[in-house]
């Protein structure tokens, strides 16, 4: 997949339009959309998105994203698509519907088709919408495939449904409307090796700032080091037990696994949350509760 920050020629695209916060199986369907146009009529697809979300143009504060930009990439990439658009919204928020549409992706692509969510407004004050791209299909001569929305359940995947889900620490049916599991990934630094002096060494990352924030609490988790995955319990938090500081840590216990990994990346997949963080009255209590963290995980 080749990656562009600017619109330029390449023609008889399959496009794909939407910001795709998160890579939800809702979005996926629209991604896959052009990506199985494009190759049944011998060409290649494109997804047409902006670096960052609109709602940091126009209210100046950028939303906590479920996936960092190079997630997002990844999980673009899996789907099939040959190009992506990672624009510059200030550069064309306040082009019209019909601008946009004609000097932006007419003039650049040529599509073949255009397909998005059922929901999909573009252009300023959102001027552009299903309906538009419908009615300039014949003008333009491409095929506009409008995505149905998906449910899980009865209830609809959105993005702002599996942020809502994760910041309640409903994990696993967040995951379950993404398609995959969430996941934070991290250089491991050094703590206060605390959790090795009462049996349970933890690898410390940083959680990202730009990142949904999940509650405080222990979680069953799979890390992903150099390829390889374990099953681990990590604690996000401000430890009340040992710490009478404020500043959130991310600690996970790898288990079955005593290796020094300072310095090395790691992925950790969320699968459920355990339990919300509490204070103990004692180390020995605390070691009891790890225990029973570790042996009520559940992993597929």
């Amino acid at each position: 997949m080749e990656i562009f920050s600017e619109p330029n020629k390449k023609n008889n695209l399959s496009l794909a339009l939407g910001y795709f916060d998160g890579v939800h199986l809702g979005h996926k369907a629209v991604i896959k959309s052009a990506v199985e146009y494009a190759r049944k009529h011998g060409t290649k697809s494109a997804v047409i998105t902006f670096k960052d979300h609109p709602c940091c143009y126009f209210y100046g504060v950028c939303p906590k994203y479920i996936l960092s930009r190079e997630e997002r990439r990844k999980q673009i990439e899996k789907i099939g698509i040959d190009y992506l658009y990672e624009l510059d919204f200030s550069k064309i928020s306040t082009l019209s519907a019909q601008d946009y549409l004609e000097n932006i992706l007419i003039k650049n692509f040529s599509p073949i088709s255009i397909s998005t969510g059922f929901n999909h407004y573009f252009g300023a004050q959102k001027s552009g919408s299903t309906e538009f791209l419908t009615q300039m299909s014949n003008k333009y001569n491409y095929i506009y495939f409008k995505i149905d929305e998906k449910k899980l359940n009865g209830e609809t995947i959105s993005s702002t449904a599996i942020r809502n889900l994760l910041a309640d620490g409903n994990i696993a049916k967040a995951n379950l409307m993404l398609g995959y599991n969430f996941s934070i990934e991290g250089t491991v630094i050094k703590g206060q090796q605390l959790g090795r002096k009462i049996g349970f060494r933890t690898a410390n990352i940083t959680y990202p700032p730009e990142l949904i924030t999940v509650p405080f609490g222990a979680y069953s988790v799979k890390v992903i080091l150099q390829g390889q995955v374990y099953n681990g319990v990590t604690n996000i938090g401000i430890r009340p037990t040992v710490s009478t500081s404020n500043r959130c840590s991310v600690e996970t216990h790898i288990i079955d696994f005593n290796k020094d990994i300072y310095g090395e990346k790691i992925r950790v997949e969320f699968i459920n949350m355990l339990r919300p963080e509490k204070k103990f009255n004692s180390l020995d209590e605390l070691k009891k509760q790890i225990k029973y963290d570790i042996s009520s995980t559940l992993f597929d």
